[in-house]
């Protein structure tokens, strides 16, 4: 799909684009049913937001008094704007007089659903609020600006690409709207999760954590160029942390529209900025000259040099990403590797260098033991300076240190070992009498025969791989591939669920989903490795007849590999016996929370059979 920038997409609301699979099964479903799942367009996903970058937060008129920002991951101390990495972008001119701001205050409520809280930004013709969707009862984020400001159409046209991506790694678009005057745009807001700018302000990341970041953050950015979304304004107040470990991105596409800011060179910019997120984890130091997000600037006329020339101890293989990702700003890579300019090769580079492993967690040993009074006899007793030191008895010999002991010892010593030797023998005996031929017709090992040999655990070939969908109706058919293509860093996702984790509760998908697998020709399979999306799915592993030819329904799948159950983030299984089958059906039943209670996503990264390879 060939790049574009995303501050001038241009998606219309009526936009003959493939809905996603979740508007498909609301079509499928009656009245009540419809309510329950959650499409992408409609961006209905746990709350959270990115307060349009606290950083620029501005006072606000004093006719509208404001509380204070929250100390939260969403509000920041004001960014330098020329020391972004996204600095070969250009900005469009600010609004003029007649797109002001919106005079609104606290209390105000939007579609008498989304009732103001706090002003956190008020900057260039917008204002971004924390709000409170009373209908759900969640926190919200708001983008605020006037119908006419000359960047208003490509706001919404960037919200409703961003909500269509439907990603969680990214921070989600709710709503985007034109109502009264006003046009506003609702994302999620994530008050348990920390800005990058936060952790940065305690201290360079450990390099595992600067491994997740990059490894993160890369392969999710790389996947929203594929749909020809971009970010523009990825720094360090765009990244958030959550309490698990796992970063999102807040702003794709919107933060970009709100300012006017487009590129010629999107997957380029974007990476840069990746790589200037990694420079920084590594040092504390923003890569260039300007001090930005409460981090010191590279001083003057020395150009960008290494992150392990800055700073003692950085991981060496993250301090060559992080300048192969620099390199389109003039920065040189230590080696005479290319440099990376789209966020897809930084992903494939990330996962090239060997995995970096967490810190040891560290123990403190406990205190050496001491004596106490009473345990020496002199409890209730005080004591007296002229009292001497009592003498210590002396300790009693080791046991069987007298020539006797010695002599049964190694007497003992001679029993056991003769008795291990008879035992090892009469099992051998016994081996070699189970595998005696029982006829003239059978051949010994190295003589005439068939020559095979079964060697089980051999990844099997996939031929092809299709969604089962017993109603008729898929989910996310074209995503299939992802799920046998080799990588775990692709994956068949399903939409998010409201209300009910299996599937929704609607009709045409009582029976669930999963991916089938052909093998091409029946194989004897010995087992599977399963990589599954998210912990906590309800899944099993079966397989259909030796006739069967592609089956689509349950009970054509009649063999059990697994029995049903509540799965980790890895499904795997040897199997006592090998099963003679053609068609292996990954079957999921339910699915686990996404971020809310009511909310369920799940879905397959990698699926590997194991059978048991022939050869001669």
């Amino acid at each position: 799909m060939a790049e574009r920038s995303t501050a001038a997409v241009d998606v219309a609301a009526g936009s003959d684009e493939e809905s996603l699979t979740a508007k498909a099964d609301q079509a499928t479903a009656d009245g009540a049913a419809t309510s329950r799942e959650t499409t992408a367009a409609e961006g209905a996903e746990q709350p959270a937001g990115d307060a349009a970058e606290t950083a620029e937060l501005q006072p606000t008129p004093p006719e509208e008094p404001q509380a204070a920002p929250p100390a939260t991951a969403q509000a920041t101390p004001p960014e330098n704007p020329q020391a972004s990495p996204t600095a070969t972008a250009q900005a469009t001119p600010p609004a003029t007089a007649q797109a002001a701001p919106p005079e609104l205050h606290s209390g105000h409520k939007l579609a008498r659903r989304y009732r103001l809280e706090e002003c956190v930004t008020r900057l260039d013709g917008f204002s971004s609020w924390r709000a409170v969707d009373e209908k759900l009862r969640r926190a919200v984020g708001v983008h605020l600006l006037p119908a006419d400001h000359p960047r208003a159409r490509t706001v919404l046209s960037a919200a409703r690409s961003s909500a269509l991506l439907g990603d969680p790694r990214f921070v989600q678009v709710l709503d985007a709207v034109e109502e009264n005057d006003l046009v506003y745009v609702v994302h999620e807001w994530l008050p348990d999760a920390t800005e990058l700018t936060t952790l940065l302000a305690a201290g360079p990341l450990e390099a595992h954590d600067a491994y997740q970041l990059v490894s993160q953050v890369s392969q999710a950015m790389a996947a929203a160029h594929r749909e020809g979304l971009s970010h523009l304004r990825l720094t360090p107040s765009a990244v958030l942390r959550s309490s698990s470990g796992q970063y999102r991105i807040r702003g794709l596409a919107v933060n970009a529209a709100l300012r006017g800011i487009s590129s010629d060179t999107p997957q380029r910019t974007d990476t840069e900025a990746i790589g200037a997120l990694l420079y920084a984890s590594l040092t504390q130091r923003w890569p260039y000259e300007e001090d930005a997000y409460g981090l010191s600037g590279l001083p003057k006329d020395i150009g960008l040099i290494a992150p392990d020339q800055v700073r003692a101890g950085v991981h060496r293989g993250l301090s060559e990403l992080a300048m192969r990702a620099l390199v389109n700003d003039g920065a040189t890579a230590s080696r005479q590797d290319q440099p990376c300019t789209t966020p897809e090769e930084l992903s494939k580079a990330v996962s090239e260098m060997p995995r970096i492993r967490p810190p040891e967690p560290s123990f403190t040993a406990p205190p050496e033991y001491q004596r106490t009074t009473y345990q020496q006899g002199t409890y209730g007793r005080p004591a007296t300076a002229a009292q001497g030191t009592q003498p210590i008895p002396p300790a009693p010999p080791a046991p069987l240190q007298s020539r006797t002991g010695k002599a049964l010892k190694w007497a003992v010593s001679a029993l056991l070992i003769a008795a291990l030797g008879l035992g090892s023998w009469q099992l051998a005996d016994a081996l070699m009498e189970r595998d005696q031929p029982s006829g003239p017709g059978t051949s010994q090992p190295g003589e005439e025969g068939d020559g095979s040999k079964a060697a089980p655990g051999k990844p099997l070939k996939i031929s092809d791989a299709y969604e089962f969908a017993p109603s008729g109706s898929g989910i996310k058919e074209q995503d299939v591939p992802q799920a046998v293509d080799g990588d775990a860093g692709t994956a068949w996702i399903t939409p998010q669920y409201k209300g009910f984790a299996n599937f929704g509760n609607l009709p045409n998908r009582k029976q669930g989903s999963g991916i089938v697998v052909d093998l091409g020709s029946v194989q004897d399979v010995s087992g599977f490795e399963i990589a599954l999306y998210r912990a906590g799915q309800k899944a099993e592993v079966l397989a259909a007849p030796e006739d069967a030819s592609r089956p689509s329904s349950l009970a054509e799948f009649s063999k059990e590999l697994s029995k049903l159950g509540q799965a980790g983030n890895r499904l795997e299984k040897t199997l006592d016996e090998p099963v003679r089958t053609r068609y292996v059906l990954v079957h999921i039943t339910s699915l686990p929370t996404d971020g809310s209670a009511e909310l369920f996503r799940g879905g397959i990264s990698e699926i590997k059979v194991l059978g048991t390879a022939r050869k001669e």
